[in-house]
């Protein structure tokens, strides 16, 4: 059986294979993921720590020029890499080159690295006095990495890090582990120096183990809520600066005046790609007044053109849940519904498709807080319909909700969108944009329960993240200068 290797310092390091990589649409075993020693964990740690004493002094030009190369090798590998990302998640090959695009795009925001660095300068605030400012790498970053996007979230967090001068170990999900270690053999190809980005595999004990190291400087997160919780609280106990977003029950308001038809469509698109294994996915369709019986006609409609399939066919929408564990997890949302009251428009959880891990499309009308299909983030192909009167019921549902990650609303008045914006406590909004993941220049990150620690990931707070600031106060004096003065420095 083969084994997942670790890259430290530049090298594979093989390990004893431990915990299983499926491939979602069969059910079989392809690979095992080694959890390492403690001593491992010593050891990428002082790789990384000496990497990153030589990295943080590299000129900008240099790790612009490394970064450029990195983004050609990301475009000339998709396939390759969307490739193994379907083999181990499950999602489409479409739905893969996605992904990497958008992981890309970050790349390309780091590339402009010079112009992010840029500190400011003040002459002659007090008489032969200036102030400028600069910012330097924190060190050492731990990244820890989500399953449901194997590539992007790691281009998301690695490529601020490295543009700032930080070096980064990655540690995956154990689940599809095998796309970081292919960055970490095309960030080598692109003359990244050794030891800068290294990977290490392993469970959540080496989680753990990198959370209370104290050769780790800073740690970014994507995962559940319960974890990202875990992740902030140990972190900072262990005094490391730490970015941890969590999980989302992302809503999507449907107005009267809204246009069913797109509505509809956009329900479907963010509903049910990637099989709902998205933190950013629509699980809940707040319908607003009467638009909820053709609302839910329609998307009833749409749900039985969907082919569930292997996501290396063509012909399939989407693909399988990432372990046979969540499929029955998400399959017992869809059981237990009726006994809450709401109505299963649609039940998929009998589809079966040879041993793969499949769900099929699952609407529930009807959801409402206090069920679980409601209160749960389901991560899965499971759409609610929660029905309310008015638009204020709508934004008090939402606002009630203990995640704050994204939300949408469909409408054609301006009035009510852009009152939409300001009265919801969530973090990421789109107006007839189903998911509103921010582009690269901006941050990405939710509010509430979806976001432990300031910071936002990627885009501008990713480079503050990343970075320490410091203010150098000049002053040149000349030997007339020299006086003895206790008071407090003023700049009059």
């Amino acid at each position: 059986m083969r084994t997942i290797p670790h890259v430290i310092g530049g090298q594979l390091r093989e390990g004893e294979g431990v915990s299983p990589v499926h491939n979602p649409a069969t059910g079989e075993v392809t690979a095992l993921v080694p959890v390492p020693e403690p001593t491992l964990v010593d050891e990428v740690v002082a790789v990384a720590t000496q990497a990153a004493s030589t990295w943080r002094t590299s000129t900008q030009s240099a790790r612009t020029n490394i970064l450029f190369a990195f983004r050609h090798l990301l475009v000339e590998h998709t396939d390759e890499l969307a490739a193994l990302v379907t083999a181990e998640h499950g999602k489409t090959l479409a739905d893969a080159r996605g992904e990497i695009a958008r992981g890309i795009e970050n790349v390309e925001y780091a590339c402009g690295l010079a112009e992010l660095l840029k500190g400011d300068f003040s002459n002659q605030v007090a008489d032969g006095v200036d102030v400028h400012s600069l910012r330097e790498p924190v060190g050492v970053v731990a990244a820890i990495t989500p399953f449901n996007f194997p590539v992007m979230v790691p281009l998301w967090m690695s490529a601020n890090a490295l543009a700032t001068g930080n070096a980064v170990i990655l540690k995956p999900s154990e689940r599809d582990p095998s796309p970081a270690v292919r960055l970490a053999e095309l960030l080598r190809l692109a003359g990244l120096p050794d030891g800068v980005f290294n990977v290490l595999q392993g469970n959540a004990t080496t989680v753990n183990q990198l959370l209370e190291h104290p050769g780790v400087d800073a740690v970014s997160f994507v995962g559940s809520t319960p974890v990202a919780r875990h992740v902030h609280a140990t972190a900072s106990a262990n005094e490391k600066r730490v970015q941890a977003l969590g999980g989302a029950k992302n809503h999507m308001v449907v107005l009267a005046d809204a246009d069913l038809d797109v509505a509809a469509d956009a329900a479907i698109n963010a509903g049910f790609g990637s099989a709902g294994e998205r933190c950013m996915a629509i699980s809940v369709v707040v319908a607003v007044g009467e638009v909820a019986d053709p609302l839910v006609a329609k998307i009833a409609e749409r749900l039985d053109r969907l082919t569930v399939g292997p996501g290396d066919l063509s012909t399939s929408d989407f693909g399988p849940v990432i372990t046979r564990e969540h499929r029955d997890r998400v399959a017992s949302y869809v059981a237990s519904a009726a006994a809450d009251g709401i109505t299963v428009v649609r039940d998929g959880t009998s589809l079966a498709i040879g041993g793969g891990f499949f769900v099929g499309p699952c609407l529930l009308d009807g959801v409402h807080p206090g069920t679980r299909a409601y209160d749960d983030e389901i991560f899965g192909p499971v759409l609610g319909v929660a029905r309310v009167a008015t638009y204020d019921d709508a934004v008090r549902l939402i606002n009630q909700n203990p995640y704050g990650n994204g939300v949408a609303l469909f409408t054609r008045d301006g009035n009510a969108a852009r009152r939409f914006t300001r009265d919801v406590t969530v973090g990421m909004i789109g107006i007839n944009v189903p998911i509103p993941v921010p582009i690269a220049s901006y941050s990405f990150g939710g509010w509430k329960n979806s976001l432990f620690g300031h910071a936002h990931m990627y885009g501008p707070e990713g480079i503050a993240f990343y970075t320490r600031a410091k203010v150098v106060t000049t002053r040149w004096p000349q030997p007339s200068d020299s006086q003895i003065d206790l008071g407090f420095p003023t700049t009059r």
